[in-house]
């Protein structure tokens, strides 16, 4: 795993990136999330490249929903291992 990739990962686990499903005139892509969990911002590029491939390597999951709500960006128990940490939830 690149420094990036790790990087992003701990943005995921932190609950700081949201993914937005195109709909409603905002590109489809990865956004930051804000204090209020809410959409913050697009993340740069290198963020997106690393987390679609950490998508591909199943560390991170987002299921797409209908609609206007972006979905949070959410480590998987391999995204967690790779991270060192235990799933607390």
């Amino acid at each position: 795993m690149t420094d990036d990739e790790r990087r992003a990962l701990r943005h995921a686990a932190e609950g700081a990136v949201l993914f937005h499903s195109g709909l409603w005139g905002v590109p489809t892509g990865f956004l930051w999330a804000g204090p209020d969990g809410g959409p913050a911002g697009r993340v740069p590029q290198w963020v997106t490249e690393a987390l679609t491939v950490l998508e591909r390597r199943g560390l991170v999951v987002f299921r797409v929903v209908l609609g206007t709500k972006d979905v949070a960006v959410r480590v998987t128990e391999a995204g967690l291992r790779a991270l060192g940490r235990k799933n607390t939830a």
